[in-house]
């Protein structure tokens, strides 16, 4: 098999010390060769999360529109991938590769307007009445504070489960706009950071952490089982024996949940 030797070693070259010198190398000298090996190793990453993604996503959603999405997110990956953070890269890229998958969805505004409202509103209902209770809000509470009857704010949750995206790029803006804030850079290594950006950094990510750790035990558990064990929704189901639909439901629940949670706190928090 015909390879290309890169810096005394060989692009089929997969073992993990190999691979960890390659990232090495490729920090330091940011050799365009390198990363177009990083990229044609890692591009399976793509079509795996574009798999997932399509799953829920209407059919007007074309497969190779995601796909071609991902790659962006690769190669923000590659480029901001720090190896001495003893993180696996698949992980970190699936996280970049999918939020950059969610960004341009946002940007297409695919959902109904109609829908999208709705979305808002029930947004709105949660972070008003979780801030009232001090606790998660029940379904039977949220419809009553919407005045809806409960079947139909069931019937009403069905409809978004699949328009409610939580991007990990646009979450947090500093209260001046001058420098973005997001949990995915309050995940990203922090040398080179000011102290005061790093403490502020810190505290993103003790309220993020704090958001997720308040949800109900069920849909903290979807949310784990779908981001970071990369499960689909139906392997989740089969998990937690219960239906695909009712799973979808759930990680609707705990987005709006935790984009109500984070919208509040970050009022606090800037």
């Amino acid at each position: 098999m015909e390879t290309t030797e890169l810096h005394n070693f060989t692009i089929d070259d997969t073992s993990e010390a190999r691979e960890m010198r390659l990232w090495k190398q490729y920090q330091e000298s940011r050799d365009h060769r390198i990363r177009d090996t990083l990229v044609e190793q890692y591009a399976p990453l793509v079509k795996y999360v574009a798999g997932k993604v399509a799953v829920n996503l209407p059919s007007s959603v074309e497969y190779d529109d995601l796909v071609g999405y991902g790659v962006f997110g690769l190669f923000d990956a590659i480029e901001k991938f720090d190896p001495c953070k003893h993180v696996k890269f698949k992980t970190y890229a699936v996280t970049r590769i999918r939020g950059a998958m969610y960004d341009h969805l946002r940007e297409m505004d695919w959902v109904p307007r109609s829908v999208r409202q709705k979305a808002k509103e029930i947004e709105q209902a949660v972070m008003l009445l979780e801030a009232r209770l001090g606790r998660p809000a029940s379904d039977s509470e949220i419809a009553e504070s919407m005045s809806l009857p409960e079947e139909e704010f069931s019937k009403l949750m069905g409809k978004i489960s699949s328009t409610v995206i939580l991007s990990l790029n646009d979450i947090w803006n500093s209260a001046g706009d001058s420098e973005k804030l997001c949990i995915g850079d309050s995940i990203e290594s922090p040398r080179g950071l000011n102290p005061d950006s790093r403490v502020e950094k810190e505290e993103i990510r003790r309220v993020i952490v704090q958001a997720i750790n308040e949800l109900p035990e069920k849909e903290k558990k979807v949310l784990v089982l779908y981001y970071y064990e990369n499960l689909t929704l139906r392997e989740i189901g089969q998990i937690l024996e219960v239906t695909e639909s009712r799973i979808s439901q759930l990680h609707t629940k705990a987005i709006i949940r935790l984009r109500a949670k984070l919208t509040s706190r970050r009022k606090g928090l800037f």
